[in-house]
């Protein structure tokens, strides 16, 4: 695929920068008056058009006149496959209902847990494959999901199948994350260590013996798991392969950042809440530090402090967080919008964190999140737009206007 006349090519990083940290992300290069070839589902060569290559003028090409071309989103934290939508705890959110408080009105992950137990795998398969062709055709080309609705065995075993029956089904890399220590069922509210037992010694050896999962997540949080209970979890993932991603400081300071590091975690997600002793932890590792604006926006609780982390030289990276729960969006676009207006990133930073850093996250960023001769040609194509700042700009609007996996154009 040949396409000239590009407005503007844009997130163009060498090929062996895998992660961008702190002031990096303000340098979002774009070259202008661009064109673009592709290869073997490859991205092959690009350059300025007044320097456009006669020897491949003779092939049939696309212009992009007016548009930019973007790499794909990288969505690097979701919960998309789940049995039924949480309309009805959205009143209780107007009402003012804190999350805690519908967790014990019956709500929250429970609530997904038990309809997800009576699900099949098929019906979970056909409603989550909805959500990421939509997903994909927003501009997203490679996505983490988690399980983390079964909270039984089979349950969870069913969710992670289903997962790898996406990750075969679809063109964009997908993977795949095992997140039983969400919540406690309520046969365990009064047996911690037996839950922890069952995640241990029954559904780890599971899951290791299918290759279901390519990481462990925990729920570190007041009134879910404890600093010590998520260790625990963690190591025991660490024996069986599985590298460590935490949900942390969604609602208090937690102590879960620490652990996270000391177990080595690839990434920490939410900080919504964080104090400078987070910084100071974070600023001696490699973890990434991954925030889910469009959480905050729906939950109406605090933004992550976006700013102090860039300005403490950490890796950034933007995810949706989909879930029927607390983000019933999987819109990137919507995502990058908040972080500029919400967390007042510049539209550069943003984007590279939506896509170079969300790569980095899923350990795929020498393959996907920016544009280099030898990445994946997973890219989109937007509608005419004035500026890059135009994307995040006019937010609630997809500027999407081709979406193109493995070099192919994709129609869902």
């Amino acid at each position: 695929m040949l396409i000239t006349n590009i407005k503007g090519l844009t997130g163009i990083h060498p090929k062996n920068k895998l992660v961008l940290r702190g002031s990096e992300l303000d340098y979002l290069p774009v070259l202008e008056n661009a064109w673009l070839l592709i290869e073997d589902g490859l991205i092959k060569d690009f350059g300025k058009m007044d320097s456009f290559p006669s020897s491949i003028a003779h092939l049939p090409s696309h212009s992009a006149e007016g548009r930019y071309i973007f790499p794909s989103w990288c969505d690097s934290h979701t919960h998309i496959v789940f049995a039924a939508s949480r309309e009805e705890e959205f009143a209780m959110k107007i009402q003012g209902k804190s999350y805690e408080e519908i967790a014990a009105a019956g709500g929250g992950i429970l609530n997904s847990a038990n309809k997800l137990q009576k699900a099949t795998e098929d019906e979970l398969f056909e409603s989550a494959a909805i959500r990421l062709k939509q997903m994909i055709l927003q501009g997203t080309g490679a996505v983490e999901i988690k399980s983390g609705y079964g909270l039984t065995t089979e349950s969870e075993i069913k969710m992670l199948r289903v997962i790898r029956r996406l990750k075969d089904q679809f063109p964009t890399p997908i993977k795949a994350t095992f997140l039983a220590a969400h919540a406690f069922p309520a046969e365990f509210k009064n047996d911690h260590q037996g839950y922890i037992n069952l995640i241990i010694n029954e559904m780890l050896p599971r899951i290791a013996e299918e290759n279901l999962a390519d990481y462990i997540d925990v729920f570190c949080e007041k009134g879910f798991f404890s600093v010590e209970e998520t260790d625990q979890i963690l190591k025991a993932g660490a024996k069986y392969g599985l590298k460590p991603k935490i949900h942390a400081n969604q609602l208090s300071v937690s102590g879960a950042i620490e652990v996270a590091v000391n177990n080595n975690a690839i990434s920490v997600d939410h900080l919504e809440e964080s104090n400078e002793e987070t910084i100071e932890t974070l600023r001696n590792a490699d973890t990434v530090v991954t925030l889910l604006p469009s959480c905050s926006f729906y939950l109406g609780i605090p933004f992550a402090d976006a700013k102090s982390f860039i300005k403490a030289d950490l890796p950034i990276a933007l995810a949706t967080d989909y879930n029927p729960g607390s983000t019933p969006s999987g819109n990137m676009n919507f995502v990058v919008s908040l972080g500029c207006i919400k967390m007042k990133m510049f539209p550069e930073q943003a984007i590279n964190a939506a896509t170079l850093n969300g790569a980095a996250a899923m350990e795929i960023s020498e393959s996907y999140g920016s544009i280099a001769i030898g990445k994946k040609a997973n890219l989109f194509i937007t509608k005419p737009m004035p500026s890059i700042a135009y994307l995040p700009y006019s937010f609630g609007e997809s500027q999407v206007d081709t979406v193109i996996l493995n070099g192919e154009i994709y129609h869902g």
